[in-house]
């Protein structure tokens, strides 16, 4: 083990986990970031994301590094026997099937804890118990029914988020659980379960607009049609159509942008004093500044706003961040060889997690592993000789 990979935060604990899709492998990686060894259980055909189209074609690349795998028939009695010593040697076991799935190969936490009361459990399921919880749940349904929809899209018209933020951020508070209950354990010595849910995921995400409306008695309108709180704080098409995000929520702001753009009348406008003032006048605001605006080229406008300290963004798309400067002077950026598909041994970069410890990037040390290719390594420190690995292999129980 290198200096770097003992002297992170979860060296030398082991976690189990029987996930596929993102919101279960996040949590695994997370807690693979961090330092743990972290078993990937697959069907003997292997995780299915690790062959999808589309949008689908970046989640087992960017969520499976850092970990083993071991290729398991659960179908199988010794498939189940091989996975039950398995998850007994883990200090942490991760799923992320349908409730009851996994008790069916006694893989569940009251079977498993029967033996190992140490044991620390996490479920990630579509709700927590309750009327919902036999539901199938994906990112989408749930935020369909739990207002992100809503509040992402135009009225009308609900709109996902553009990315899987209830399986990410879900997958993260499993492992933020996980970790809690670690500490609990050092102090009583015991295991205890852990479920976190994609609805309740994602419920918490818009609690900033429950409690808007339980403490103003007005609903929250979607965020393209929302009452927005400053004066200046939106996206203005500029000089040959491109488009700026510019914002200004002080009055200070307010003053500086004025001054830069040459804007003396609109500084010295009494109604436009404060940023209150401004907020009740952007429907005659707003119009005026894009008219202003509409001749200054987007890179003049980020020019100014970097050298005076204003807030500002150019409108990003994902496959431009792999340029973007200061990701890749941070460090924020790794190499990963790809383990399936077309291209298959290639180097790619992915996004490591967002934070440092003791000055570093947590890094990647392991490739996102081809589907079983930790298995016999794994069986011999379970105490399975050759011969055994060989009849299990036979049997396709492992592969």
């Amino acid at each position: 083990m290198s200096s770097r990979t003992s002297s992170l935060p979860l060296a030398g604990l082991r976690v189990v986990e029987f996930t596929h899709m993102v919101m279960g492998p996040t949590c695994g990686m997370v807690l693979a970031d961090l330092g743990a060894e972290v078993i990937k259980v697959e069907p003997i055909e292997g995780d299915r994301t690790r062959h999808l189209l589309g949008a689908g074609a970046g989640f087992f690349p960017m969520f499976n590094r850092n970990k083993k795998s071991i290729a398991i028939d659960l179908r199988q009695s010794e498939g189940q026997a091989v996975a039950r010593k398995l998850a007994l040697s883990a200090d942490v076991v991760l799923q992320n099937f349908k409730p009851g799935t996994l008790a069916k190969y006694g893989l569940d936490y009251a079977a498993l804890s029967a033996e190992n009361p140490r044991l620390i459990y996490v479920n990630h399921t579509g709700f927590l118990p309750g009327p919902y919880e036999h539901r199938t749940a994906l990112d989408e349904v749930v935020q369909m029914m739990g207002g992100l929809a809503y509040m992402t899209g135009r009225p009308g018209d609900p709109l996902r988020a553009g990315t899987s933020v209830n399986d990410i951020m879900g997958g993260m508070f499993g492992a933020i659980g996980a970790m809690a209950a670690l500490l609990q354990r050092g102090i009583s010595g015991r295991g205890q379960e852990v479920d976190s849910a994609l609805f309740e995921n994602n419920v918490f995400l818009v609690g900033q607009h429950m409690l808007q409306y339980a403490i103003t008695g007005e609903a929250a309108a979607p965020m393209p049609a929302r009452i927005s709180p400053w004066g200046v704080y939106d996206v203005f098409t500029v000089q040959g159509g491109e488009q700026i995000f510019l914002s200004a929520v002080s009055d200070v702001q307010w003053q500086t942008l004025c001054r830069i753009l040459d804007w003396a009348d609109l500084a010295a406008d009494p109604q436009l004093a404060s940023n209150n003032d401004r907020v009740r006048a952007r429907p005659t605001l707003l119009p005026q500044l894009r008219q202003r605006l509409a001749e200054r080229s987007a890179t003049e406008l980020a020019q100014l706003c970097e050298a005076h300290g204003l807030p500002y963004a150019p409108i990003g798309r994902p496959e431009q961040l792999y340029d973007d400067p200061h990701l890749n002077a941070s460090g924020a950026l790794a190499d990963i060889t790809l383990p399936d598909g077309e291209r298959a041994g290639q180097t790619v970069r992915t996004p490591l997690f967002p934070l440092r410890l003791a000055g570093a990037h947590l890094p990647v040390r392991m490739d996102p592993p081809a589907k079983g290719a930790h298995t016999d390594a794994l069986l011999q420190g379970l105490g399975y000789d050759a011969a055994q690995i060989e009849a299990l292999r036979t049997a396709a129980a492992v592969a």
